[in-house]
């Protein structure tokens, strides 16, 4: 069976990063820069940096037919989260999903909406489960 292709981890910044793409879609790196610099004073040249990085470490695809390169994710948000995820309940919680999931749920107050989509998920997780059996 072959081995998932897992990609680097992105650090904090690449991260946010990587949060805007998700948001606006395919973006320049100066569309990327002015989004950045409205939440915390962001340079040009090290937007520019860090996505010629990760462009390299494979996080981001860029497209070079026009003069403004623009950027897109290679990865969903929804793998990536579950990539991190993954990493996070292996390196902390020693594989322990049900230790992440009390922590998480310990870690801030939850809302009863928030309450009730979990609940959900729960339900749907045990009944494909027993659909299996």
């Amino acid at each position: 069976m072959p081995k998932k292709e897992l990609l680097p981890r992105p650090t904090d910044g690449e991260l946010e990063i990587l949060h805007v793409l998700w948001e606006l879609g395919p973006s320049t790196v100066r569309q990327i820069q002015e989004v950045l610099d409205r939440r915390k004073r962001t340079g040009y040249t090290t937007v520019l940096k860090l996505m010629q990085i990760m462009a390299a470490k494979g996080l981001l695809a860029r497209d070079e037919s026009q003069r403004t390169h623009v950027y897109r994710p290679r990865v969903p948000t929804d793998k990536t989260q579950r990539q991190l995820v993954a990493d996070l309940m292996d390196r902390v919680f020693r594989g322990s999903a049900q230790q992440l999931v009390m922590q998480a749920l310990n870690s801030k107050n939850v809302s009863p909406e928030e309450l009730s989509e979990i609940r959900t998920l729960l339900d749907d997780l045990e009944r494909r489960a027993h659909e299996r059996d």
